[in-house]
């Protein structure tokens, strides 16, 4: 098979597991790692080699700035110190114990062993966002395991960079600590000035589908950018995206805003596909060339791995839950954490698309390359199935599906809005501002009854919307109106239905 029709055949898999996963609740990257172990095993697959930083812009990159963009700033400095405990400590702590792993039970050299361990120690952006959307949690834990999932990526990857400094040169010298000094705060000024400049273009291509491959091209751009100066990918990404969404909602039309979120969703999807179907050739042809004997090693090294970083995770969110109970100024804003929130958020370490990239930015000489690959992709692979089909039991086990904040948010939020908009319309009288009047205080200001009047009309509506439909079809088939035009009023009314559907009816599926 040729690396396309291994692709193909990877999506198609991918579109059948996903509906397995819909009714399941499992988390589409679970489904992913399973359809890349799964297409491995074919006879005959490829053998397929991807440039080591080409790797890391094409599958992180789109990936950080769609998180980046849905994830407030204020979510940051509120939550910044349970942040700063799982990015960093959490990170440091995983990283140094995988160290120690390799260098006790693989006879990894130090640098490499660092290497490995900043590979596997930060939980992905994609997988947590995917299995958080799968299963109902409290929404204080859902901020921040995705600020965690998003920053994590920026600590891991320094420490990734400055052990394979080390592993090149055999030390780090005053400049090189200077250069990895800097490369946080570089990367966050960067991001932000990158940010004003795409503001500045924005205007001549909005609307267009150009506008669209800009905001790739930029984002591609970015990492470059940041890289050949020798500041935090990362960071610059996560401080570009954050700064142009403070901004964006005023300033991108509905239409546009509305076909780039799909397309976004859809881009970050195919990359996932594309980083498993490589990792599972790529584990293929290790596991293909090595003996029997060093299998089983690289097996129960990879199994101490998982085991390790499941352990080490653990103890460390429950140990800092409990000193944020005893002291106010470790949570800071934060509410007081409970125990079940504290193994709910430890339990959610998946690892995903960063680890895949990161161990494809290996070089090819890297010290047991093989075994690190290889391990990187049993962890991805472990804990995805292990954590991601637990995690929804766990949360009905302890109660905390019961937690739903986001639907109460949600009404207040839409009382608040209609009444912004009702006071726009105070002292004016006619018709249009009576239809709209009535259409806005018909907002529900409490929990709407599943049969009353809120939902009689969104039945209404949803049927007169129908009937619509019928008839534009019947006059597209009779020639009553033109392919334009048809389009228009298509498009028309999805937008109308979308507006009138309940939450539950408008998620956007992976599928």
């Amino acid at each position: 098979m040729s690396f396309f029709e291994s692709l193909l055949a990877l999506v198609g898999i991918a579109v059948l597991l996903l509906q397995v996963s819909r009714r399941i609740k499992a988390p589409y990257p679970t489904m992913l790692a399973a359809a890349g172990v799964c297409l491995a095993l074919v006879p005959g697959a490829p053998k397929i080699s991807i440039e080591p930083h080409t790797a890391l812009a094409l599958f992180l990159a789109p990936a950080l700035v769609d998180a980046a963009f849905d994830f407030p700033l204020a979510d940051i400095r509120k939550l910044w110190r349970p942040l700063f405990a799982l990015v960093v400590v959490a990170v440091a702590l995983s990283a140094g114990a995988v160290a120690w792993l390799g260098v006790a039970m693989a006879g990894l050299p130090i640098a490499a062993a660092v290497a490995l361990g900043a590979i596997v120690a930060p939980p992905d952006a994609a997988a947590a966002t995917a299995v958080l959307s799968s299963v109902r949690m409290p929404r204080g834990s859902i901020a921040v395991l995705k600020g965690e999932s998003l920053l994590n990526d920026a600590s891991a990857l320094l420490l990734f960079s400055a052990a394979l400094a080390f592993q090149a040169q055999g030390e780090i010298n005053p400049a090189l600590g200077v250069k990895l000094g800097l490369a946080a705060p570089g990367g966050v000024i960067l991001g932000m000035l990158l940010a004003r400049v795409l503001r500045f273009l924005s205007p001549f291509v909005s609307g267009t589908l150009g506008g669209n491959v800009m905001e790739f091209v930029v984002a591609f751009g970015c990492w470059v950018l940041a890289e050949r100066l020798g500041v935090s990918p990362v960071l610059c990404l996560v401080a570009f995206a954050m700064t142009v969404a403070s901004t964006a909602a005023m300033r991108t039309p509905p239409r546009m805003r509305i076909h780039s979120f799909a397309v976004w969703t859809s881009a970050v999807f195919l990359l996932n596909v594309v980083a498993f179907l490589l990792m599972g050739l790529q584990a293929r042809t290790i596991v293909l060339a090595m003996d029997r004997g060093r299998l089983m090693d690289a097996a129960i090294f990879a199994s101490a791995v998982v085991a390790c970083l499941i352990v080490v995770r653990m103890v460390w969110v429950l140990v800092y839950i409990r000193l944020a109970q005893q002291f106010h100024g470790l949570r800071g804003g934060y509410p007081m954490p409970s125990l079940k929130h504290g193994v709910l958020v430890g339990w959610c370490g998946m690892r995903g698309l960063v680890t895949l990239a990161t161990a494809f930015a290996l070089p090819a000489n890297f010290p047991q390359r093989d075994l690190v690959v290889l391990t990187a992709f049993a962890v991805v692979l472990a804990t995805l199935v292990l954590q991601g089909l637990t995690l929804a039991p766990l949360i009905r086990l302890m109660g905390l599906d019961r937690e739903d904040a986001l639907g109460e948010e949600l009404i207040s939020l839409r009382a608040e809005l209609a009444g912004a908009a009702l006071r726009v319309l105070d002292g004016k009288t006619g018709e249009a501002v009576d239809h709209w009047r009535y259409r806005f205080a018909a907002v529900p200001t409490g929990v709407p009854p599943a049969t009353g009047p809120q939902e009689a009309r969104r039945t209404i509506g949803l049927k007169a919307i129908h009937g619509q439909r019928l008839r534009l079809e019947e006059l597209r088939l009779s020639g009553g109106v033109g392919a334009d035009a048809f389009l228009i009023l298509q498009e028309e009314l999805d937008f109308e239905e979308v507006s009138i559907s309940r939450e539950d009816e408008r998620q956007i599926e992976e599928s």
